[in-house]
């Protein structure tokens, strides 16, 4: 089956008022050229999951976002993303607020078909207060200790990017840490995957090595988007690194009057290939370096 589709007819099959997860990890491996796709859609009152970085900023800078369910919002180095700041402090999303091993409960307990995982993550501390939706559930066994009931978090559509896939939808991440992605997929109704290089199926048979770094099944994946180059400004390990110059302009542009505007018109409006010219070219994109921990 052939599910290779452009990234408009990929956000022509989303609508709003959707609960849509990202993968990716705060500045890393974000499918970035897919969330400059939908602010140039007219989508809206979206949910989001995610552990997040600019993707969600920008989603909420936009006005796209009713409600955020997220571990984090960094893009590590700038340790608070600018818009989502913006958008926390002037109250402008409902949030669900909570620590980043619930969100992968949360996620795990929708990819299994359960209604909640028990945890003791979140007891004794302000989440439970801030969260009054999480509820505690007693233990049939012996212990007789309450747990937190972490629910699933169901999606509609998640998002992911990948270093290769094929057209019938076999992935590869051969970045040092896939982060939460397989959940994410499998959480979802229906997954969608931009891609830095789009190869033959015989690729894999080649390199049986890459195996090992496929991590769902390919009839999870609803459709493929070749976009190289398609997780920038945010990493895709080994390929490249996420470029700290334009998320320190980024960074800047959230102190500017018209700073949000400013950058839409540079770069989204201008389209994707655009883009890439703008930021400098894909071969630059492939010299960034990868950052050291």
């Amino acid at each position: 089956m052939d599910k290779r589709m452009n990234a408009t007819d990929l956000v022509g099959q989303l609508s709003s008022g959707m609960t849509i997860g990202i993968g990716g990890w705060g500045p890393r491996r974000k499918p970035m050229a897919l969330i400059r796709e939908i602010l140039r859609s007219d989508l809206e009152d979206l949910t989001l999951v995610s552990y997040g970085g600019a993707d969600v900023g920008m989603l909420c800078a936009a006005g796209k976002v009713r409600k955020l369910v997220y571990a984090f919002v960094s893009l590590d180095f700038i340790p608070l993303e600018p818009y989502f700041r913006k958008a926390r402090q002037e109250g402008a999303v409902e949030v669900m607020e909570i620590d980043e091993g619930m969100l992968l409960l949360g996620l795990k307990a929708a990819a299994m078909r359960v209604p909640f995982i028990p945890t003791a993550v979140g007891l004794g501390t302000d989440v439970l207060r801030l969260n009054p939706q999480l509820k505690l559930i007693a233990s049939p066994y012996d212990d007789g200790r309450d747990w937190v009931a972490m629910p699933a978090l169901k999606l509609d559509a998640a998002l992911v990017h990948v270093d290769r896939a094929d057209a019938r939808g076999v992935c590869q991440i051969a970045g040092p840490d896939h982060y939460m992605d397989d959940l994410f997929v499998r959480a979802a109704s229906q997954a969608y995957v931009s891609c830095d290089e789009l190869v033959d199926s015989q690729w894999f048979h080649d390199h049986p090595e890459a195996a090992r770094q496929v991590f769902w099944e390919r009839n999870l994946t609803r459709g493929v988007v070749h976009l190289p180059g398609g997780a920038h400004p945010s990493s895709c390990a080994p390929l490249y690194g996420f470029d700290v110059p334009h998320f320190k302009a980024y960074n800047a542009s959230a102190a500017e009057p018209d700073g949000w505007q400013a950058y839409v018109e540079q770069y989204v409006k201008c389209g994707e290939d655009e883009y890439l010219a703008r930021v400098g070219g894909l071969d630059a994109i492939r010299k960034l370096p990868l950052p050291v921990f």
